[in-house]
């Protein structure tokens, strides 16, 4: 795997390193070794996929807060997304700021999404599948979110009038987080 600091305090970009042969390649995702020495995390006891039927679809913003501080390591694995965070740690240098990702079944990247980053993407084609391992459980009452067209953050969608759900719909402004 192949490590890249993004421009977000603590956003890693990883490209896997494919071994192809006559039969197709072979990467690994995951080295508990190789994130050990980067100082990042190693501890994953769950893990998601989300299948997003419609281009154009936008699933986030989304976080957990303390005392489930929640960190990603996304790829998508069917299709293509184009994968945002912002970061909402108001004591980061790069608060408020966002970053985006083309993540593709074709290029095989992937991001280690921090704690206090905010993670949302949208469906570049139709039937994407993205996969996550988080380092925390999932816990309802630290879920929270951040209203994908804040002015003050400025996010630049690929996909004009995207689909989201009412809960995506009405997530607050950064402004307005607590």
């Amino acid at each position: 795997m192949k490590f890249t600091p993004a421009r977000l305090n603590g956003v890693w970009i990883v490209d896997l390193e494919l071994r192809t042969d006559d039969r197709g390649f072979f990467a690994r995702t995951w080295c508990e070794r190789e994130f050990g020495e980067r100082g990042l995390n190693t501890r994953w006891p769950q893990g998601n996929l989300t299948r997003t039927l419609h281009r154009g679809m936008i699933r986030g913003m989304h976080w957990q807060a303390a005392p489930h501080l929640e960190i990603k390591l996304v790829r998508c694995s069917q299709g293509a997304i184009w994968d945002v965070l912002v970061d909402v740690r108001r004591d980061s240098a790069t608060f408020g700021g966002w970053e985006s990702f083309e993540l593709s079944a074709k290029n095989h990247r992937q991001l280690y999404v921090p704690e206090g980053i905010a993670h949302g993407f949208q469906c570049l084609e139709d039937g994407s599948e993205v996969t996550y391992l988080m380092s925390e459980f999932y816990v309802s009452d630290t879920a929270r979110g951040l209203r994908w067209n804040d002015p003050q953050v400025g996010i630049t969608w690929p996909i004009p009038d995207p689909l989201l759900s009412e809960r995506d719909r009405s997530l607050p402004l950064l402004a307005n987080l607590g």
